[in-house]
């Protein structure tokens, strides 16, 4: 017995292995059999060549210094509420002397007293520091969670790493419809409409690699705009509101002039004197997000249109790479956010494999999945992972994580795990699972086992007093799991 949970053992028992972990020697690997039958597939698959960016394309590092410095206004103002509101530790902002919910105004947005106080420091208008506040909110400089915000990983990494820098400006240019605001007199339909087409018009943009007329992109917009209503193909019923004169209606143009100043405001273009140009962070964007359709469409085991479920049972018959990949594929044919609630739904159910791989779905996913994984630490089957999922996520060891758990969280997951064992793997590692118990002796483990409550601990015990060569112990785990299934101490 060992005094904590290896997290490369845990995580080879519910194939979720980390990239430590592959890096095992040739007879290491031998031992560490996926949780799957005898003869699972353990698929391999072609190499595909690196991507290049189109010709003429900066390096990262210039690319990384066009992003700080077009976001250096966000940078600054972040910096000065990590410095100027921080009570109670570094990650935590709130006014001095003041409750945090004083920070903010609704939806995150700054109150009135702090950003008054913030363009005093700063030399700025409060209009100015309210917009550079939404913008690192956006780029992910500045996280909110409930009543408090505090610094985004990416600004601890901003002056050391260049992919942290780009993965939020790329975050930025994503949420480029919320930077510069749509006016509340178009109707939110037809703006809707314009922000689903514009992929297609910033394609046209960065396959001319040049300036592109606005004309030829408000046609554009027209037959993408056409084609969306066509597709959707709506057949109203019930009575109808009288037709809206065509004058009222706001124009195609108005619409693009809107879409092409937001894009301008992030950077991702230049528009004026009539026509539109990309910029080279604006073309590199684009590229990347071409590059993730792909990805997706070259998905290794063809899971891509399968439900979280279907798509985890799947991946565990992948080896740890090609699962992530298969991991990437699905999420980039899908919106972050259902995507992320479809994952959690997926870790609810009664099948453990599917709880731990849907995780390890979501650490590919990153900090855009960590509001949705905090709002889960109450709920009892999901509380240890989404612990370490966060701890993972605010930068602890890989070999510590495991201390986020309290003991019995421990021995939860540690039955949880025997339970994708049992279910999915073979024999032999249930017996080497128990190994991994935070418990020093077995008759702990199994008392602390009983007193838990998990709903599968009867047959766990079952399984690993039928895999057990030693007949004293299995003896001892048989009449645990009797003691629990009938209630006795």
């Amino acid at each position: 017995m060992t005094s904590r949970i290896p997290r490369d053992s845990r995580l080879r028992l519910v194939r979720a292995q980390s990239p430590r972990a592959e890096r095992r020697t040739g007879a290491d690997r031998g031992t560490a059999r996926p949780l799957t039958a005898p003869g699972a597939v353990t698929q391999q698959r072609s190499r595909r060549p690196a991507p290049r960016p189109p010709e003429g394309t900066p390096a990262p590092g210039e690319l990384a210094r066009m992003a700080r410095k077009g976001l250096a206004d966000a940078v600054r103002v972040a910096r000065w509420a990590d410095a100027s509101l921080r009570t109670g530790g570094p990650s935590r902002t709130a006014p001095s002397g003041a409750g945090a919910s004083d920070t903010r105004g609704a939806r995150g947005t700054l109150s009135d007293a702090t950003a008054e106080r913030a363009a005093a420091d700063l030399a700025l208008t409060p209009d100015q520091v309210r917009a550079d506040w939404d913008t690192a909110r956006l780029a992910g400089l500045i996280e909110v969670h409930g009543d408090s915000a505090r610094p985004g990983w990416r600004l601890r990494a901003w002056d050391r790493d260049d992919a942290a820098v780009l993965r939020g400006w790329v975050a930025l240019f994503d949420a480029w419809s919320l930077s510069h605001a749509a006016s509340c007199e178009l109707a939110p339909a037809l703006v809707a409409e314009t922000v689903e087409a514009m992929p297609q018009l910033l394609t046209l943009l960065q396959l001319s690699a040049g300036p592109v007329p606005v004309p030829q992109l408000l046609d554009l917009l027209d037959q993408r705009v056409t084609e969306l209503r066509t597709e959707r193909c709506e057949i109203p019923y019930g009575p109808q509101p009288e037709p809206v004169d065509p004058a009222d209606t706001p124009s195609l143009a108005t619409l693009l002039d809107w879409a092409l100043r937001a894009l301008a405001v992030v950077g991702a273009l230049t528009y004026a004197d009539g026509q539109a140009t990309l910029t080279p962070l604006g073309s590199w964007a684009v590229w990347v997000k071409l590059e993730q359709i792909c990805v997706a469409a070259q998905s290794p085991a063809g899971n891509i249109e399968q439900s979280a479920d279907d798509m985890l049972r799947g991946c565990a018959r992948l080896r740890p790479n090609a699962a992530r990949s298969e991991y990437r594929a699905w999420l980039a044919a899908r919106p972050v956010g259902s995507a992320v609630t479809e994952l959690l739904d997926a870790a609810r159910g009664e099948d453990a494999l599917l709880r731990g791989l849907a995780f390890e779905a979501l650490r590919v996913v990153g900090a855009p999945a960590e509001a949705e994984v905090r709002a889960v630490v109450d709920e009892t089957p999901l509380r240890p992972y989404a612990l370490i999922w966060l701890a993972e996520q605010e930068g602890a060891d890989p070999e510590d994580v495991h201390r986020v758990l309290t003991r019995d969280e421990s021995t939860w997951l540690w039955v949880d795990t025997a339970a994708a064992v049992a279910d999915h793997g073979e024999i032999h590692l249930l017996v080497r699972h128990l190994e991994s118990a935070v418990q020093p002796t077995v008759p702990a483990l199994l008392d602390e086992v009983r007193r838990i409550g998990h709903p599968r601990t009867v047959q766990v015990l079952v399984a690993l007093a039928a895999a057990h060569p030693d007949p004293a112990l299995a003896k001892a785990v048989r009449r645990a799991a009797f003691q629990v299934h009938t209630g006795g101490v």
